[in-house]
């Protein structure tokens, strides 16, 4: 296949509840679909009238990830690169607010040409549109679109109102709906329960849309009288009843849908032939090794947001990556930043823990403690792997205890500061708007020799992601240098410094970028490795990790 014409359409739908797992499936139907030959790429739809997640609480909505592009993105295109291996953009995440604000652009232009402005056709136009988009340069054979949130929600109705008309545009060996759904279980009656499934199909069917698969998550197998009775009423055939039981990782989701032919079904209704099976060598070496551990690392994840692990939901992945690599598995205990604004409190924690991540963030709150993890961790040869923020309380601490900057900071916390070794970008100072007026996307960096730093990459030339507004500050760098924390990244543009490192210490590197965004099971990122191997590698100087 080569052109948008030829391109076939994947809608998943939800019901019932939030949170059943659409992205999970659909990036494991994308990666099953890609081991067959077909190339593949999904994208989120999501219905909230924020433009982007970039101005959002990650209590509100998790992490927000960023693409290579400098879109500030939903976290499920997180697990879409995890699993695909493909860089996602721009064009792969949509919101409502983006729609309608394009649309209203468009009529204060004049673009409609004085009609009536309406969700129909101009909002549903704008939301096909964006389907198609990604599809213009023939690259992919089959775009999978996720619509975020639930069958039924206010928000919902103009996006399956775009799937009903996309479905008459694309005929149906062009294009299909697989909607997820729940059968509870009820404990007190000891049943499993169809009639949320019924009740969600027929909200989606009054909506105009006929789903082809139904994919029913629970928490106990679906005997096959239930299927029957599931693809009856909801008038799916039998084997497009798949069930979609709780998996110990999601990295066993592919499989599972693999065993319920899920990939086969689709294939078939989109009249596309099984080139082969697919081919998942690389994923099964990487479970196994997942799954087969030599040995146990804990590792602190430092943080603001921690009573929400999704707010890290990239840098979890991250480790269970890593981890796989080096044969170990990663616990991670997860500590408030607040918890650490005692210092004494700080060294009981930290020298407790294998290694410390110091997480990024934004705001004061918290900041002292990550300043004292930074210091216990360089005290007490505790490997430290700082991000972002992270790297700047690195920067912060060694500033105060190393350089001789008494109350050195990030005019961020404070305006006033007397040594501003973190400040504000120049072409930062007079913005008005917060959204999407970051450093955002990738960027590329150069790797000074002997750093610890390209030993991980093994070259000299990287890009990595990015998501901030202030910088290391290049007035101070001679002095740092000078007390032993060298700027070993360096943007070849601006000169800003993007990795600092102290050569004295066991691990002690901090990344400006955050290079939890690029990790994949297929590439797990050089950062994350290195620091999990320099982790094990302390760790079994000491005797303490069992190695195979």
């Amino acid at each position: 296949m080569s052109s948008r014409t030829q391109t076939k359409f994947i809608f998943v739908t939800g019901g019932v509840t939030s949170s059943l797992g659409k992205g999970i499936i659909s990036a494991s139907l994308g990666k099953l679909l890609q081991g067959r030959g077909y190339s593949v790429t999904i994208q989120k739809f999501d219905p909230y009238l924020n433009i982007d997640p970039g101005t959002m609480n990650p209590y509100e909505h998790g992490e927000c990830y960023v693409t290579d592009d400098g879109a500030e993105t939903d976290l499920d295109l997180g697990h879409y690169e995890r699993f695909l291996n493909v860089p996602t953009s721009q064009s792969n995440n949509v919101t409502t607010g983006r729609v309608y604000n394009n649309v209203i652009t468009k009529e204060r232009e004049g673009a409609y040409l004085g009609k009536t402005v309406q969700v129909v056709p101009h909002i549903t136009d704008e939301i096909k549109r964006n389907f198609y988009k990604v599809a213009e340069n023939g690259e992919y054979d089959i775009v999978i679109t996720e619509i975020g949130g639930c069958v039924g929600d206010i928000e919902a109705l103009p996006f399956i109102e775009a799937v009903r008309q996309a479905r008459l545009e694309l005929g149906a060996s062009r294009s299909m709906v697989i909607h997820l759904t729940l059968v509870p279980y009820l404990r007190a009656a000891g049943e499993l329960k169809t009639k949320p499934t019924q009740h969600s199909v027929k909200q989606l069917l009054e909506a105009g849309v006929q789903p082809n698969i139904l994919v029913c998550r629970t928490e106990h197998h679906i005997p096959m009288e239930m299927r029957r009775k599931i693809a009856l009423f909801c008038n799916v055939d039998l084997n497009a009843v798949i069930e979609s039981c709780d998996a110990s990782t999601i990295y066993d989701v592919p499989l599972l849908m693999q065993k319920e032919k899920l990939d086969e079904i689709v294939l078939m209704k989109l009249s596309l032939p099984a080139y082969q099976d697919p081919n998942l060598d690389n994923w099964l070496s990487f479970l196994k090794k997942l799954k087969n551990p030599q040995g146990e690392l804990r590792i602190g994840l430092v943080g603001k947001y921690v009573e929400l692990p999704d707010a890290y939901k990239s840098i979890v992945e991250g480790f269970i990556h890593a981890g796989a690599v080096n044969e170990v598995k990663v616990k991670l205990e997860y500590i408030k930043a607040e918890d650490l604004d005692n210092r004494e409190e700080a060294v009981r924690i930290i020298t407790d823990l294998d290694g410390v991540l110091v997480a990024p963030g934004f705001g004061e709150r918290g900041m002292e403690g990550k300043i004292n993890t930074c210091s216990v961790a360089r005290e007490h040869k505790v490997p430290f792997f700082g991000i972002c923020l992270g790297m700047q309380s690195a920067v912060i601490a060694f500033g105060r205890d190393m350089v001789g900057l008494t109350g050195a900071n990030s005019s961020e916390m404070d305006k006033e500061i007397t040594y501003p070794v973190i400040d504000l970008m120049e072409d930062q100072k007079n913005l008005s708007q917060m959204g999407g007026t970051m450093r955002l996307g990738a960027y590329p960096c150069e790797l000074k020799e002997g750093s610890k730093a390209i030993a991980a990459y093994g070259t000299p030339k990287i890009s990595e992601r990015h998501r901030h507004r202030y910088e290391f500050n290049n007035e101070y760098l001679k002095q740092y240098e000078a007390a032993g924390m060298i700027a070993t990244g360096i943007n070849p543009a601006s000169g800003l410094v993007e990795i600092v490192e102290i050569t004295d210490h066991p691990y002690y590197v901090g990344a400006q970028f955050h290079p939890e965004y690029k990790s994949t099971v297929e590439n797990p990122h050089p950062l994350f490795v290195s620091f999990v191997k320099a982790v094990k590698e302390l760790k079994n100087s000491k005797g303490d990790v069992v190695t195979a």
